[in-house]
Parts: structure tokens; sequence; C-alpha cells
């Protein structure tokens, strides 16, 4: 059926809704067929790192860069234990999304923010910005790095929660992994557990100590802000809480 009729036939206001849906499904089978390479195809960056090459240019017009990627038999256990305690504790178990995490992170935010607020009142100022924390995945931070954009809507986390349950439905445990380790963030212009390993500490991501990985994985959540802090006391604390849970981690 020729556009004309289809139009005619649905009429004015259906015919631009049908348009939409097959717009939104050709996005999704499109997204499909990407995370289906991923099974088979080591990613040469993310969509996350080309904003962060832009933002290099832009801001300082060069962009030092730190990148490595290595196979997951070359990244110490010690590292990916670290990481899925620190980021992600029942990355072994979920589907993607882990919901209960969700709503706890959801819960101290809220809390953090009464502080804030109360803190404000007594001292007769403006509450600042509550630093806010997620309860997203690891699965769901390689969806977001890896294809979607940084911006903060309701649309797009709607598409990384769909993007997790095809990385999860497609992809093994292992791969995430791997793929997560070799593209994440470890400060300004330095991407991946290799760079990170070299550029921190001087050895190979294989050769990681428990404490050396435990001290990467906590800079995670905020690793530009934590690559200028490095003997914080945070830092320290955050690490032996870590290294004190990594021998429990079950790895994929």
């Amino acid at each position: 059926m020729k556009a004309g009729r289809l139009r005619a036939w649905l009429g004015p206001a259906l015919f631009p809704l049908l348009l939409l849906a097959w717009c939104a499904l050709a996005l999704q089978l499109a997204f499909l067929l990407r995370v289906a390479l991923l099974a088979a195809v080591d990613p040469a960056s993310t969509t996350f790192q080309r904003s962060e090459i832009l933002r290099l240019l832009r801001e300082k017009g060069r962009v030092a860069w730190s990148q490595q990627w290595v196979d997951g038999a070359q990244i110490s256990n010690h590292l990916r234990r670290a990481v899925i305690a620190s980021e992600d504790a029942d990355f072994a178990a979920h589907a993607g999304v882990d919901w209960q995490a969700i709503d706890e992170a959801r819960r101290r935010n809220e809390r953090a923010s009464r502080q804030a607020e109360l803190r404000a009142r007594r001292r007769g100022t403006a509450a600042p910005p509550a630093r806010l924390r997620g309860g997203s995945t690891i699965t769901q931070q390689l969806a977001k790095n890896l294809l979607l954009s940084g911006e903060r809507t309701v649309l797009r986390k709607g598409q990384e929660l769909l993007l997790a349950w095809m990385l999860e439905l497609l992809l093994d445990k292992r791969r995430i992994l791997e793929l997560y380790l070799n593209h994440v963030e470890w400060g300004e212009g330095v991407f991946g557990a290799q760079a990170a390993a070299r550029h921190y500490f001087g050895v190979d991501a294989g050769r990681l100590s428990p404490a050396q990985a435990a001290r990467l994985a906590v800079m995670l959540p905020a690793p530009k802000r934590f690559e200028h802090q490095p003997g914080s006391a945070y830092l320290q604390s955050r690490a032996a809480t870590i290294l004190a849970r990594m021998p429990a981690v079950e790895l994929p």
C-alpha cells in the first residue's frame, strides 16, 4: 500500500503514530544488530569516548589518550572481583537490571537530599545540589557508555534498560564484563583496565595486586575527581571495604 493511500486509510491522527512506531522498531532492530555483533567484534570506541574526544579538542585543543584492548583472560581476577564488589554485587545473578539496587539508591538519595536541606536551613543558606548515586548495574553502564548519549531523560533511561536486556540476552556475563573493563573511564583520557593499571601503578592489568585492584575499583563512580585525590581518606576507607568483600565475589 502506498504512503498516500495508507495515510488516507488510517486518517490524519493514526498515520503519524504508525510511522513513529515503525521508526522506533527500526531503531531497536538496529541496536539489536549492533549488540549481536559485540559477541565477535571488539569495539574500537564507545559513544561516551567519542564525546570525550570532542570535549577535549574543544576545551584543550588536544587529546591526551590512553587505551589498549586486552582479552578478559589478561585482566587480573582481583580487578574483576573488585569492580563487581564495588559496582554491582549481584552481577552474576541479575538479568541486566537490579531493581532492588535502584530502589535502595532512590531511598539513599532522598535521605541525602533531606539532610542537605536541613543543614542548609540551619545555616540560613541555599541547599547545594545533592550528589546523587544511581543503582545502575555493570550491564546498564556498558549499555549507556557504549551506545547512548549522556543526556538524562526518561526516554534515554528506558532505552538503557532495553539495551541492558539485549546485552544479557545475546552476550554472556564474561563478555559483558570484558567489554566493560576495556572501555570504562578511569581518569581524563584514561580508558580500560590496561591503561589504568599502567597509568596508576606501572603494571599490566593482569599483574594488579588485590589492593591495587580495590583502589582502581573505588574510582569508577567519579574517576575524574578521584584521580586528583589518590590518597584521600575516603578512597582509602572505601578501598579497604572493597578489599574485604572481594573474596566472596562470584566471578562469571
